[in-house]
């Protein structure tokens, strides 16, 4: 009887164990999931949306994102067929036969990202229906279970056509077109229903991503999505394979959007920022206050400089220019050009410059030197300057040649940096290594050179495409010192309430990242101010001298004459300025280092000086000067003789400086392959020649050799 009150008793306590748990998860389900769950009927009707307002740093208003949507409720039998059609196979192909969530897509999903690292959605539109208009985009379990709960109910209350038309409706297709009709007026200038396949397609392809795909904006993104989107019709068999062709070949041509913006390519930057963080439904309807970086006086007299320079370039065919200016201390944006005109849609001035990937030219050949700095050579290491070529196993020996179409001789690091001469440049990375060059970048700034595989020794003549965002954050480097700052075009924003979602304290840089040494930092800005080292290729008298402000900067310009820059800077800001064309074709071959970007670099730099005294960058403690021989570079003779050794100061990072005499003249054999030094025990394909030769060692390997020009 015992033992049987006793196994009564476990029941009774499982029981109750079960039952207390079972009340507290229905009390957290009601408090969490339950109590704030808004109706599912409210999907027929649109809340109010508050504007989002974007001012530059002084409080003037740059940019208003409408606080009410510009939406137009419009029935499913006025929207076309190709527009439903499109909608369901690009988002949920499967619509009218799964229910509220779509069980294969999901675990798809989750097969396809967890697995195959591709991002890959499940959500149906129904889910996405409730999402858009009844809860956050936050990424949390709760709101998708409360998603998940929503879906069933407007499933049980709508039906599969009703969910379809009020998703249509409410859908975000960018700016403050909310629905088909309203951004079929956005982007067409027509009513829904007179849309056509190739109409329908595009505007399909605008919901996941309406700011990335916007084909005002990215083109060619908007291109590429609308075609992916016809191909998913064909495959599911809404269109022929004669539609897909034609709807492909159809030119669109898109309404010009003018809602009184303000320096437009940095405010929809700033705008796609913002999405990325809070969502586009926060950023569109949410209130937001946003104060940025820009400076807009600076602002508008860079966009005038650009504009009416490049009017001036015609003749160069160069049809296009952009700048950015920033603070190198804080990474604030100043200013941003994406193009000569923004609204000239005919030649895409929409086109953000400053965000796309071009070739930089010899404008990336400081990071090539400064790791040669972090190796042991020197500014007054020597290269040959001569023809070179190197094997390529994949084709015809790579064989550089230099802007001038000159060889020079002896240069030292110093003159061939300052001069931009490709040979050396091409050397110095064979010695450094490409994997350094590209980890060295990718530190500075430089994020868009991944794979060293894909890259060869033209790398350090530009062969490698880069962003101006990038390549203004890497000058930034040097600018400081050697510390990267991140550009941070933000500098508040709070929500409708008030509450500061974020700020940026510029004082916070004195936890930036250290990424050069000073010296190395110090020696590259100085042969980059250095305006007598660079009299050889650019005279006295160029452009890139600016009175007498000590000021940094390097030219670019691709072999193939399709991209030019100048990039320049003082410890307070770093210009860019690039020329060229948006559709790539080359420009004028007299478009040149002080012809193209550089009389706009004068002018936009010269402004930021103005008001300013001439600042000398600082000498780092562990840098020391030296008075060298200017052929070798090493140390003159006790009886030297300017014949004999002709000297000159350099700055060496200490441990560094030349520790051996000139030798003078001697005879030596040299490698015919590489015009340097022979190997002691070398003895082929050598010569001998009676020629002043540099035998300076570092470490255990010898310094570029270079044979003394007569």
């Amino acid at each position: 009887m015992k033992k049987i009150l006793n196994t009564r008793k476990i029941k009774w306590t499982i029981a109750g164990i079960i039952l207390t748990a079972a009340v507290c998860f229905s009390l957290l389900f009601y408090f969490y999931i339950i109590k704030d769950l808004p109706s599912p009927t409210r999907l027929v009707s649109a809340s109010i949306p508050q504007s989002t307002q974007i001012f530059d740093r002084n409080n003037t208003l740059l940019y208003t994102i409408y606080s009410s949507k510009n939406q137009t409720f419009i029935p499913l039998s006025y929207i076309p067929a190709s527009m439903q059609q499109a909608i369901i196979s690009i988002e949920d192909k499967d619509f009218y036969n799964h229910g509220a969530i779509d069980i294969k897509g999901t675990v798809r999903a989750f097969i396809s990202t967890v697995f195959k690292r591709e991002i890959q959605g499940g959500s149906t539109i129904t889910q996405q229906l409730v999402k858009n208009s009844l809860l956050t985009s936050e990424r949390t379990i709760i709101r998708k279970i409360k998603e998940a709960l929503l879906s069933f109910a407007a499933e049980a209350l709508y039906s599969k056509k009703k969910i379809l038309e009020m998703y249509l409706n409410q859908a975000p297709f960018g700016g403050t077109a909310w629905g088909i009709e309203a951004a079929s007026q956005r982007y067409f200038g027509k009513s829904a229903k007179d849309l056509t396949l190739a109409q329908s397609a595009l505007l399909a392809g605008l919901t996941e991503a309406p700011t990335a795909y916007s084909p005002q904006t990215n083109p060619h993104l908007a291109k590429q999505r609308q075609i992916e989107v016809l191909k998913k019709m064909y495959q599911q068999k809404y269109i022929s394979k004669k539609q897909l062709d034609e709807a492909i070949k159809t030119p669109l041509t898109y309404q010009q959007i003018s809602e009184g913006i303000k320096a437009p390519h940095f405010v929809l930057y700033v705008k796609e920022l913002l999405v990325q963080k809070y969502g586009i439904k926060k950023v569109e309807q949410g209130g937001l206050k946003v104060i940025t970086s820009l400076d807009l006086p600076t602002q508008e007299y860079a966009q005038a400089t650009v504009s009416a320079e490049i009017s001036k370039l015609v003749s160069f065919d160069v049809g296009n220019g952009a700048t950015l200016i920033t603070n190198p201390k804080t990474g604030e944006i100043l200013a941003m050009v994406g193009s000569r005109d923004y609204f000239d849609t005919e030649h895409d001035g929409n086109v953000n410059v400053t965000s796309s990937l071009r070739q930089p030219g010899s404008a990336i050949k400081p990071i090539n030197y400064a790791v040669g700095l972090i190796k042991g050579f020197t500014a007054a290491s020597p290269f040959v300057d001569q023809k070179t070529c190197y094997p390529n196993p994949t084709g015809s020996p790579y064989c550089p040649v230099n802007y001038d179409g000159k060889f020079h001789g002896v240069m030292q690091m110093r003159f061939a940096l300052a001069n931009s001469i490709n040979i050396p440049a091409v050397k110095m990375l064979k010695a450094n290594g490409v994997s350094d060059m590209i980890a060295t970048a990718s530190a500075m700034g430089i994020t868009s050179f991944t794979d060293s595989s894909r890259y060869g020794l033209s790398l350090t003549l530009g062969g490698g495409e880069v962003t101006m965002l990038e390549l203004t954050t890497m000058y930034g480097v040097f600018a400081n010192n050697g510390y990267r700052v991140d550009l941070h075009p933000i500098l508040k924003v709070t929500d409708a309430n008030g509450k500061v979602l974020e700020e940026y304290k510029p004082k916070e840089i004195l936890f930036a990242k250290k990424i050069l040494p000073e010296g190395v930092a110090f020696i590259i800005s100085h042969i980059l101010s250095d305006n007598g080292a660079r009299e050889l290729e650019f005279g006295p008298n160029s452009e890139l001298k600016i009175s007498n402000f000590p000021v940094s900067v390097k030219t670019g310009t691709t072999n193939d004459f399709r991209d030019n820059w100048t990039v320049g800077y003082t410890p307070d800001r770093v210009v860019a300025v690039w020329v060229g064309n948006n559709d790539n074709h080359p420009m004028s071959g007299l478009v040149s280092g002080v012809t193209g970007a550089a009389p706009i670099w004068h002018k936009l730099m010269k402004h930021m000086l103005e008001g300013t005294k001439p600042r000398l960058p600082v000498m780092p403690t562990n840098v020391i000067g030296k008075t060298i021989c200017a052929a070798s570079g090493l140390l003159p003779p006790e009886e030297s003789t300017p014949d004999r050794c002709p000297t000159r100061f350099e700055y060496f990072i200490r441990g560094t400086q030349p520790a051996k005499v000139d030798p003078g003249r001697q005879k030596v054999l040299i490698d015919k392959a590489t015009n340097d030094l022979a190997k002691p025990d070398q003895k082929d394909n050598v010569e001998e020649k009676d020629e002043l030769v540099v035998t300076d060692v570092v470490g255990d390997r010898y310094c570029i050799t270079c044979p003394h020009p007569e």
